[in-house]
Order: C-alpha cells, then sequence, then structure tokens
C-alpha cells in the first residue's frame, strides 16, 4: 500500500491532470472506461441474481453478497495495479494518471457548463436536452427556473461523490480504495433505487453508499461554505445554513454540499422536485433564498465548485509538503 505521504503527492498531480485535461472522449471512443466495466459487472449482475420471483428477503441477501464481492474484487484489482506500477520505473507517475480517471472534475463542470449554454442558446427545449445528461428527474416537467436548479444541485451533490470521496479514499487507501469506492458509488447510481425491481437487490448498495460517502459529503460542503467570501457571503452564516438544512434532505448525504451551495449563492435548492413516474416532496434547502434561479446562477455556481475544488486541492498540496518534514 502506498504511503501516506505518496499517497498525498500523487493525488495532488492526479487532481491537477484531472482539471486540466479531464476524460479526453477520443480515448474512451477506442478502450471502454473503468466506471464503464464497473457498471457492466453491475448490470450483470442485476440480470441474473435480481430475479423478480424471488422473496424480497432472498433479493436482499443476494445483493448484500454482489455488493461484497464487488468491493473484494475492486480491492484486489487495486492492489494489483498498485503492485505492478510501483515495481515499474516512474510506475507511481501510472497510479496517479489511474487516479484521475477516476475523479471528475473537469468532466462534471463541463456537463454542468452545458445546460448553462444550453439554457443561453436554445431556451428551454435546449436547457432540458443538456440538463437531462446529468439528472435523474423528469426534464418535461422543469421550467427554465427548475432546469437552473437541477444543474446547480447536481454540480453540489456531484462535487462531493464525483472528486472529494474519491480523493479521500484515495489518500486514505490508494488505489484499492479509490477503485472499491468507485464501485460502490456506481452500484448506487445503477440498483441503489426505491422501486419496486431495485428495493431489495440494490438496499445493501445504498446503504454502503450512504456509509462511504458520509465524510466526504461533510468536507465538500464545508470547502464550499469556506469559500463564501469570494462570492460576497459570509463563511459563518452559510455553515449555519448548512448544518441547519443539510439532515432536512431525503439523503443523509446530498444535503451538506447542496445546502451549502444554496447558502453561498442566496437561492433555494432542493424541494419539492419530479421523477419519471413519481415525486418528491422536499423541504428546500436555505428556504428563505431566491426560487427562481438563472442560467448566471449556474454560471455562479460553477465558480463556487472551482474555488471549492481549488481550495481541496491546496489542502492536498499543504499535507503533501508538511509529510516531507515528518
Amino acid at each position: 500500500m502506498l504511503l501516506f505521504s505518496d499517497a498525498a503527492f500523487l493525488l495532488l498531480v492526479a487532481l491537477l491532470l484531472d482539471a486540466l485535461i479531464g476524460d479526453p472522449p477520443w480515448l474512451w471512443r477506442h478502450v471502454p472506461h473503468p466506471v464503464a466495466l464497473i457498471g457492466k459487472v453491475i448490470e450483470i449482475a442485476d440480470q441474473d441474481f435480481n430475479a423478480p420471483e424471488a422473496s424480497e428477503t432472498n433479493r436482499r441477501i443476494y445483493g448484500a453478497i454482489f455488493l461484497a464481492c464487488l468491493v473484494a474484487i475492486s480491492v484486489l484489482v487495486g492492489i494489483l495495479l498498485e503492485a505492478i506500477l510501483r515495481a515499474l520505473p516512474f510506475g507511481e507517475i501510472g497510479i496517479a494518471v489511474i487516479a484521475a480517471v477516476f475523479i471528475a472534475q473537469k468532466s462534471l463542470h463541463d456537463h454542468v457548463a452545458a445546460v448553462r449554454d444550453g439554457l443561453v442558446e436554445g431556451g428551454l427545449s435546449g436547457g432540458r436536452r443538456a440538463v437531462a445528461m446529468i439528472v435523474g428527474r423528469d426534464p418535461k416537467q422543469l421550467d427554465e427556473a427548475g432546469v437552473a436548479r437541477a444543474a446547480i444541485e447536481s454540480c453540489a451533490e456531484n462535487a462531493a461523490d464525483g472528486v472529494t470521496a474519491p480523493a479521500l479514499w484515495f489518500l486514505l487507501f490508494g488505489l484499492p480504495g479509490l477503485i472499491a469506492y468507485k464501485a460502490v458509488n456506481t452500484a448506487d447510481s445503477m440498483i441503489g433505487h426505491k422501486t419496486d425491481r431495485h428495493r431489495a437487490f440494490g438496499w445493501a448498495s445504498a446503504r454502503f453508499d450512504d456509509l462511504v460517502n458520509w465524510p466526504a459529503a461533510r468536507l465538500c460542503g464545508l470547502a464550499m461554505a469556506v469559500t463564501a467570501p469570494l462570492s460576497g457571503r459570509s463563511v459563518t452564516e452559510c455553515i449555519a445554513v448548512m448544518r441547519r438544512d443539510a439532515p432536512k434532505h431525503r439523503s443523509p448525504n446530498a444535503g451538506w454540499p447542496e445546502a451549502a451551495m444554496a447558502a453561498v449563492l442566496g437561492l433555494a435548492l432542493a424541494g419539492p422536485r419530479a421523477y419519471p413516474g413519481y415525486t418528491v416532496d422536499d423541504p428546500f434547502m436555505n428556504e428563505d433564498g431566491r426560487r427562481e434561479a438563472t442560467a448566471g446562477d449556474i454560471s455562479r455556481a460553477l465558480k463556487v465548485f472551482r474555488h471549492a475544488m481549488a481550495l481541496q486541492a491546496g489542502a492536498v498540496a499543504l499535507l503533501a509538503l508538511l509529510m516531507l518534514f515528518l
């Protein structure tokens, strides 16, 4: 396993690589993305082991066994990759490159920016087409403010589970921790739903994803709140809003970065939302904020995102520097 000092330095390199290069489309047109491979394994397991005729108890057991196997295999793959690369000259650079593949700063920024551009260039229909690529809610029921809020909420939530969480698990456990985290997070996104098909089979994936995202969601929300002065807001007020409203969210984790983002922007986020086939009547984060979000607010949210990610990278750089003297 990587030494903590090595992991901090390599994480900094990975964060910089991802921020500058991201996921080049030309590469993934020729080779499958590792997350896509994980998704294929989950899809096969869902088809083979999530039999509708099985009892709910059995489906829950099968889902838990599958998740345990998925995590174990992911850890083993990470251990093998790390061992092979560390045995090669300059192989640690390869570790940083692989880590960058599993971090989503630039891709998240680009997808959220596409929603803003869609609203500006194509109006409501353009915004709906773009936001459908990043959220699960029904885009046909969103007005322009709803499209903007959905993009901002996605930016906040995915900053935590797309950047902060994978970075944290790599820092703690290297590639084994990072790959295992991405496997759990991908399983949650694919089968961790409260639908008739996945309520039982995906139960373990959803609960374990809540657990592994717990620290990162709070760290990410704190990073956003700390950058509040750069947006003309108060750090203490934003932290107070985050602490007050985050526990109201239906997710034990998503509310922390969403409430922090809402406070920094002076917007009301979350609230009632429509998904294909059902609606949720959730409370607003920062309910006294403005609800008529615009494309300009998406730009402001991206600015907060960049500031928070830069703060996190700076913290990693400081940690790597400190480890040199310990």
